[in-house]
This record gives structure tokens, C-alpha cells and sequence, in this order.
């Protein structure tokens, strides 16, 4: 299934004056201002062209982005992890990070996308999807939502993975954090009737209850987590979605206070 489209147009335009500064849209501009000037774009002359630019993304990733061995250790990996590390860039050696601070990392590593497609592709759903979700939690609580199930998701990985190769791998991108925000959307959301585009049937718009597409999406992730090979942390995708969804199960127990 493609892009899924929840109709919520007139709930949103009964609150238009209350969303024109949200913090999804926040969170939509700093994740593509921080990829506009980081390497990965291109777009910064700064990292050079060529070679140059992929090993200033390498360095710049590693710098920036969590580590699962970092995070469960408290210290950045060292000389001899790195040349052990999967998947190196030819001609880039690695070198130790030694000011990395890795529980911080956790966080910076929520703002950093490794291209285009990967980039656009998660601001897509946090378009669609973030505004609803934002309005029924508050834009403070949703604020703290976002990030704290963007770092449980990346610890909940390293965790998983203490003891595989991946223990070294890079993990970036917003991925965890708007998985988040989809478990919430269904919590709060379940009947809502999304507009989908299905491929087989020649992306033919059809529309579904959100239980529907975005339980499809959960069981594929699952699925991808045994089947697929290394480059997406599908993992993520999962542990993100349950983190919202239960979080959000807490959050309506306790609905923001609204002003009088």
C-alpha cells in the first residue's frame, strides 16, 4: 500500500487558526533544515564533492547518529570496534569520536535522514498523520511524545541487537518517533477513514478504516523485521508503533486541560 490519507478536513479546518504553528510542522522544518546542510543532501559545499562528501557523511553520521554498542555501554566505540564494524565505506576509515556524548545521541540521531527518498518519505507520514495526533495530545505532550518514543524506539534496538553485528551499525532517521505517532493515530483513530493507494490494484484509491491500513503496516513491519535484510532497522518501525500506541492509551486517561 502507498500513502495512506486520513479525511479529517473538517476538523481541521475548524482549528486552522490553532495549527498554522504546530509542532509537527516544527518538526518537519528542522528535520529538513538539519538535512540541508548536513553531507547527505549534497547541497553544502562545505563537505566537498566525490569521495570526499560520502566519507564527510560517514564521519558526520557517525558523529551525530546512536549507536546500539555506544548506547548500552556509555562510551563511544573505539578503534578496534570500528575496524570490526559491518558494511565500511571504501577509502573512509573511521576514527573514534572521543567527545560523542552517546545518550545524546539518541536524540540528534532522530533529526538525521541518509538521503532523499528517506527523508521524504518519513515527513510524508508525519504530515498526514502528526497534525491529528498533535491536537488531541497538546502540542507540549506531543512535543515530549515525539521525542521520548523516538529514544525508547533506538534503545529498545540497541537492546535487541546487543549482541549482532548491528550492535555497530549507524542507526539515523525519524523513523522510530513517527512510527510513534502512527500507534497513537490508531489508538485515538481506529474508525477514521483513510484514503489509500494500493499498487496491485493500479493505485487505485480506496478507502478503509485506519484499523485496517495501519495494521496492515504494523504486520508488515513485523514481517520485515525476520525476512528482510540489513539497511532498514525495521525493528525500529515496531517498537516505535507499540511505544505509541500505549502511550497514547496513558495520554487518554489523562486528556490535556483545556483553556476556559
Amino acid at each position: 500500500m502507498a500513502i495512506a490519507v486520513p479525511d479529517h478536513t473538517a476538523a481541521r479546518g475548524r482549528h486552522r487558526a490553532a495549527t498554522l504553528l504546530t509542532v509537527t510542522y516544527a518538526l518537519i522544518a528542522l528535520n529538513t533544515l538539519v538535512f540541508l546542510l548536513g553531507p547527505a543532501a549534497g547541497l553544502n559545499p562545505l563537505y566537498g564533492s566525490g569521495q570526499t562528501r560520502v566519507c564527510a557523511e560517514q564521519r558526520y553520521e557517525q558523529r551525530w547518529g546512536a549507536v546500539p554498542a555506544e548506547l548500552l555501554s556509555g562510551r563511544p566505540l573505539t578503534a578496534e570496534q570500528l575496524a570490526e564494524a559491518p558494511d565500511p565505506v571504501p577509502g573512509c576509515p573511521a576514527a573514534p569520536i572521543p567527545g560523542k556524548h552517546p545518550a545524546l545521541s539518541a536524540l540528534t540521531g532522530l533529526f538525521l535522514h541518509a538521503g532523499w527518498l528517506h527523508l521524504l518519505g518519513n515527513l510524508l507520514f508525519l504530515h498526514v498523520f502528526g497534525p491529528t495526533v498533535e491536537q488531541r495530545l497538546g502540542r507540549a505532550r506531543y512535543a515530549v511524545f515525539y521525542l521520548a518514543a523516538g529514544c525508547l524506539s533506538t534503545y529498545g534496538f540497541a537492546l535487541a541487537e546487543a549482541h549482532s553485528p548491528d550492535a555497530t551499525r549507524v542507526l539515523i532517521g525519524a523513523s522510530g518517533a513517527i512510527s510513534a505517532v502512527l500507534g497513537a493515530y490508531l489508538r485515538f483513530h481506529p474508525r477514521a477513514r483513510v484514503t489509500t493507494l494500493v499498487p496491485l490494484l493500479f493505485f487505485l484509491p480506496l478507502r478503509f478504516p485506519a484499523w485496517l491500513v495501519l495494521g496492515l503496516w504494523f504486520a508488515l513491519q513485523w514481517w520485515s523485521v525476520h525476512s528482510a535484510g540489513p539497511g532498514v532497522a525495521y525493528l525500529v518501525h515496531v517498537i516505535g508503533f507499540s511505544a505509541g500506541f500505549l502511550l497514547a492509551c496513558l495520554a487518554a486517561r489523562h486528556p490535556p486541560r483545556r483553556p476556559g
